[in-house]
């Protein structure tokens, strides 16, 4: 949830913002199994007890957009928009690849101290450009104390129970999804005009899909005023707009 703070703050005047770390992410507890549906169930509960006037709006980015897209097919009467923030449904995550080679997640490595943890805090993929002072404040917010040093908080054992990819679970909700929704494709990320245009189609051509001009995977951590414009501009044109099917 951290990743989104210096974005969804800005949101809080005027919307009740609900942020969520999912089971095996930030302060979360770890689980022997996960599963997309146990996620939606997570999604949903925080929903449920935030308090909110109407049905939520789910914003979700990269994996956390694979589970807002399966959120809002699994429940099409309690979700009422969504917003996936450069998330390939068509394309093997690069994350259980990087899992694969032992590139990315390998076994839980110890620092001795924040500095040290944060020296060599990368992001899965890389990108060419980061903002120093967002970087500093995820990478110290995504670690957690052991009795010998730092860790990092991530549940590495996460991509060892998709056999294929994240993409194989995320692909056949795509059609069931009937509330209003959005794709934020970065320029420099990994949804590729191919895939936007797959998506698109499946989504039955009334689901725009916008480009964060160069933005890399991780638009909020270089480009987060223009995320936050992109969201800013949906959620107030939703207001008062209908889709409708281009011919």
């Amino acid at each position: 949830a951290h990743w989104w703070t210096h974005v969804a703050a800005r949101f809080a005047d005027e919307y009740r913002v609900l942020a969520i770390d999912l089971s095996g992410h930030g302060d979360s507890g770890h689980r022997t199994t996960y599963a997309f549906e146990q996620w939606t169930d997570e999604v949903m509960a925080v929903a449920a007890d935030g308090d909110i006037d109407g049905l939520p709006v789910i914003v979700g980015h990269s994996m956390g957009g694979f589970v807002t897209i399966a959120t809002s097919a699994m429940h099409p009467d309690k979700v009422s928009g969504a917003i996936i923030c450069d998330s390939p449904v068509t394309e093997p995550d690069p994350e259980v690849e990087s899992f694969r080679l032992k590139e990315a997640f390998g076994r839980p490595r110890t620092y001795p101290s924040v500095d040290d943890a944060l020296a060599r805090f990368r992001t899965v993929p890389p990108q060419a450009h980061y903002l120093d002072y967002v970087m500093d404040y995820v990478g110290r917010h995504s670690m957690r104390p052991v009795d010998d040093g730092w860790q990092w908080k991530f549940d590495r054992t996460i991509f060892e129970q998709f056999a294929g990819s994240l993409r194989g679970v995320a692909l056949p909700y795509l059609s069931r999804i009937v509330c209003r929704l959005a794709l934020l494709r970065s320029e420099q990320g990994l949804v590729t005009p191919d895939i936007g245009s797959f998506m698109y189609e499946q989504l039955g051509r009334v689901t725009p899909v916008i480009e964060l001009p160069l933005a890399g995977h991780h638009a909020m951590l270089d480009t987060p005023l223009i995320l936050l414009t992109a969201l800013r501009t949906l959620l107030a044109d939703w207001d008062h707009s209908e889709p409708h099917r281009r011919r």
